[in-house]
């Protein structure tokens, strides 16, 4: 219920939706998608499989998506749509279904986000259908065979569009290659001595400068894995000032501080991640840039 309810309070606060979902997922809650025939505009509570709620991601997390349109969606919805065509004559927006459909809000309908995508875009050229809002409009040429999206793909389309992933995390896929660099996960920390120096990576979360640290900036990173609170001094921030304020995933080579059951990384030096990115979708040009948020800045 806390979650559902930052969820709909957002933006604020100090984490994104994406480390609300995650804490929530890590406690045992179930979570489930954005979807036409299942969501509301805000997050949601639904009857769990396991006796307990669930929650239901709601339709504010598609970005680019119009309530308006999603007022239109809702009061039409009834007993659920049966196709895309139903949502043209409900009065969402051509433009607001392929929002839907890019955010893959359509696998109640059995359509993946690359079919839904296409019927989508397809509506674009099609007059909307006068009586049978349930029938899709009749193919003006064979329909291609679409590619299967391969999962690295699907969590980059899901935060690109969403924010977020329930898929799994953007670390995941690079993890092979961070492994072959000697880089540990967050869960490793508790294995690693005092003292010891280690490299760790991960999607940036957030970025803190207090007034009262004498310039020292304090980064939270996120794997698939947990969390790792980075210390950066002055002279270590000035040496690596655009990586570190520029950059949506960091690796970073450091010495492990713990005292009284706290983990730190005292950061030494900051390498680059862009090499590892293609790693998710095959794609030579990904950039954590065209998906990842840049990370919650508090200077």
């Amino acid at each position: 219920m806390f979650a559902c309810a930052l969820l709909n309070s957002q933006p604020m606060g100090f984490y994104a939706p994406a480390q609300i979902v995650r804490d929530a997922s890590d406690h045992g809650v179930e979570v489930r998608d954005v979807d036409v025939n299942h969501s509301l505009w805000d997050s949601t509570l639904e009857p769990g499989t396991d006796g307990r709620c669930a929650l239901r991601l709601g339709f504010r997390m598609v970005k680019g998506l119009a309530k308006k349109d999603v007022d239109n969606l809702l009061a039409r919805r009834g007993s659920g749509y049966r196709s895309l065509a139903a949502l043209q004559q409900a009065g969402v927006r051509t433009a607001a279904i392929v929002r839907l459909a890019e955010a893959d809000a359509f696998r109640s309908l059995g359509l993946s986000r690359r079919q839904a995508v296409w019927a989508a875009k397809r509506l674009e050229t099609q007059p909307p259908l006068p009586l049978f809002t349930d029938l899709e409009p009749p193919p003006t040429a064979a329909e291609p065979a679409l590619p299967v999206m391969t999962p690295g793909e699907e969590v980059v389309a899901d935060y690109r569009h969403r924010g977020l992933s329930l898929k799994a995390h953007p670390m995941t896929f690079l993890r092979p290659a961070l492994e072959a660099r000697g880089v540990i996960p967050a869960r490793a920390l508790d294995t690693v001595r005092h003292e010891q120096m280690t490299t760790v990576s991960g999607v940036v979360i957030t970025r803190q400068r207090p007034g009262t640290a004498s310039g020292i900036v304090f980064i939270t990173l996120e794997d698939e894995t947990g969390v790792t609170n980075l210390v950066v001094f002055n002279h270590i921030f000035e040496r690596f000032r655009r990586r570190i304020l520029g950059d949506r995933i960091l690796i970073c080579r450091g010495r492990v501080e713990k005292a009284q059951g706290v983990i730190h990384v005292i950061a030494e030096r900051f390498e680059d991640a862009g090499p590892l990115l293609p790693l998710m979708t095959a794609d030579p040009d990904t950039d954590a840039k065209s998906f990842l948020a840049k990370g919650r800045f508090f200077f």
